[in-house]
């Protein structure tokens, strides 16, 4: 067995979930034909060895020539996280991400706020701003000024999301005296903000909990943290690709330790494998490699 390093106890580690997105040259053969079962035995399987969280993303409908490089399958998160809801008793739920301009807010807190009080109180909001043009045009929701949208979006989630009868009046929704039940058992949701750009940080930093960032260097997001400086308790949660802890140990602990180093205080880990039954094995493996992530009082 490998020794267990002794790591930093506030570093934890979840997953980027197979199966459910499926992205040109990152994704493997065996995910092409596997389905809900192979998933549910990967998160139970994570569930039970203390992964901090899952992932699901969101797409309605993707254009025939960007699917061809961003992919064209991405599972419905509201219905798959639902489903491993009640597979699972610990693992965080996590939506990464939805996009804030194609719902309201009272929608996003009612569906979700329900999937937190089935699940216990294990949900994350993952949110958004969203690039994709077409798909805005498609459900007919603005696409120029949804920056603006997205923040007083997040802001009217923040006083909705724990509340039955919610109330925000802000520059683009506004509501009260309307009952919203079930909703959200957790105190505070967290809310993680996915981007790749300074003002991503910002929006997290201001209006949220933690920032996902995706298509950055370690380096790059180094440097846009030192210029933000995030309050404590702030999450920057980093992904970690390629892992193969049976294959090369050394080279995943290099990867995780770097994730660190960065500035992460989650890893949102991809393993390399050639099935569901492999996927298991190296998770198994990288708990060994990595163990002190998964024994923090959160699991």
């Amino acid at each position: 067995m490998v020794p267990v390093p002794n790591r930093d106890p506030k570093v934890r580690i979840g997953i980027t979930s197979p199966i459910v997105t499926r992205l040109p040259g990152a994704s493997s053969e065996w995910e092409t034909t596997a389905g809900i079962d192979e998933l549910t035995r990967i998160a139970v399987t994570a569930d039970r060895l203390g992964f901090h969280h899952l992932t699901c993303s969101e797409h309605v409908a993707v254009p025939v020539p960007v699917a061809e490089v961003r992919g064209g399958t991405y599972w419905d998160p509201l219905a798959t996280l639902g489903y491993l809801a009640a597979r699972t008793e610990r693992i965080r739920l996590a939506t990464q991400v939805l996009v804030l301009g194609y719902h309201h807010p009272l929608e996003i807190a009612k569906r979700y706020g329900t999937l937190d009080a089935v699940s216990g109180g294990r949900l994350i909001l993952g949110l958004g701003v969203g690039t994709l043009q077409e798909e805005f045009d498609l459900l007919d929701v603005p696409f120029t000024d949804r920056g603006a949208r997205a923040d007083d979006s997040l802001a009217a989630l923040r006083a909705a999301l724990s509340e039955r009868v919610p109330s925000y009046r802000g520059e683009y929704f506004e509501f009260s005296d309307m009952v919203v039940e079930p909703h959200a058992v957790q105190p505070r949701v967290p809310l993680w903000i996915g981007g790749r750009t300074p003002r991503s940080l910002r929006r997290a930093c201001e209006l949220a909990d933690g920032w996902v960032p995706f298509d950055l260097s370690f380096d790059d997001v180094q440097e846009m943290l030192s210029r933000r400086q995030p309050q404590p308790g702030f999450e920057v949660v980093l992904p970690a690709a390629g892992l193969d802890p049976l294959g090369d140990p050394d080279g995943a602990r290099r990867k995780l330790d770097r994730a660190v180093a960065a500035g992460a205080t989650i890893i949102g880990a991809g393993v390399v494998a050639e099935s569901a039954d492999h996927y298991c094995e190296q998770l198994e493996t990288l708990v060994h490699l990595y163990g002190d992530a998964f024994r923090t009082p959160e699991g």
